[in-house]
């Protein structure tokens, strides 16, 4: 059989299963491959990831399998009679997470199944998705800021140390922006950041600041608790995903490391007793 024929009949194959005839696996596969890679960098969990893909891809009439590990993704597309498959395998985009990209996409996948799109037409909408802007940094850092000095209030700091906690926040959270713009390791960001920020809370101890300087101390870092990783940990854990639960469970165990030995390293600095 010649190249021409087996074209034709392999195109042939594809209709009678359903496929849209302008897209091939390989297109789809590559584009649910960079799909998964950003909605999984943003902090989606498995699951989701799981059910967008399968649902963007029955939309246009074929199947989709994957592994997904903590840094790369193992995609699998192929058609209902399982004539023809395609794999690919992608590495996941390092980024903060960023829940404003991580809903769009989600959105994006029911627009597909929804309205019909097309692939080309969700490629189009992708590439708005992804590069759409940051929230403003300067509206994050004083909103975290203020999230801190609130954790401060409810652990039963007085006001005085909401203060300390509200400024060793604001100089702690603008050091991790800087850093991470810089693109540095994000353990060492947090060991720095925890140090700055308990060193700074520690002078409501050294200048009789408030009633509570004890609670302002340890509440000064509860900023950089990587709260989210061990949420997602916990959600792959229960739908079986063991893996990527380990691997996010020990990335949010490290960070958690770090961050108490910034905090020791800020009391001991400070001389300022543990217990």
């Amino acid at each position: 059989m010649s190249s021409i024929d087996q074209s034709l009949s392999k195109t042939s194959a594809i209709t009678e299963c359903g496929i849209k005839t302008d897209t091939s696996l390989k297109e789809i596969c590559l584009f649910l491959s960079e799909y998964s890679a950003w909605l999984l960098g943003s902090g989606a969990t498995s699951i989701r990831l799981e059910k967008n893909v399968r649902r963007m891809a029955e939309s246009m009439g074929c199947h989709a399998e994957m592994t997904i590990l903590p840094r790369h993704i193992h995609m699998t597309v192929f058609l209902p009679d399982h004539s023809d498959s395609y794999t690919y395998i992608i590495a996941t985009h390092p980024m903060p997470l960023n829940y404003d990209i991580n809903t769009q996409l989600s959105r994006l996948s029911w627009s597909m199944a929804d309205d019909h799109l097309t692939l080309k037409e969700t490629q189009e909408k992708f590439e708005k998705i992804i590069k759409t802007p940051p929230a403003n940094k300067y509206l994050v850092l004083f909103l975290a800021s203020c999230a801190n000095a609130a954790f401060c209030r409810l652990f039963t700091g007085d006001w005085a140390a909401v203060g300390v906690v509200f400024l060793s926040t604001l100089i702690g959270f603008y050091l991790r922006q800087v850093m991470t713009a810089h693109k540095v390791d994000v353990r060492l960001v947090f060991i720095i950041c925890a140090f700055i920020s308990s060193i700074l809370a520690s002078t409501a101890t050294l200048f009789s600041f408030g009633h509570t300087p004890d609670i302002a101390v340890g509440t000064s870092v509860l900023y950089l608790v990587p709260g989210i990783p061990f949420l997602n940990s916990f959600s792959d854990l229960l739908n079986g995903h063991y893996i990527c639960a380990f691997g996010r469970f020990v990335h949010a165990v490290v960070l958690t490391c770090c961050l108490s030995l910034g905090l020791c390293g800020g009391m001991l600095l400070m001389n300022l007793s543990m217990f």
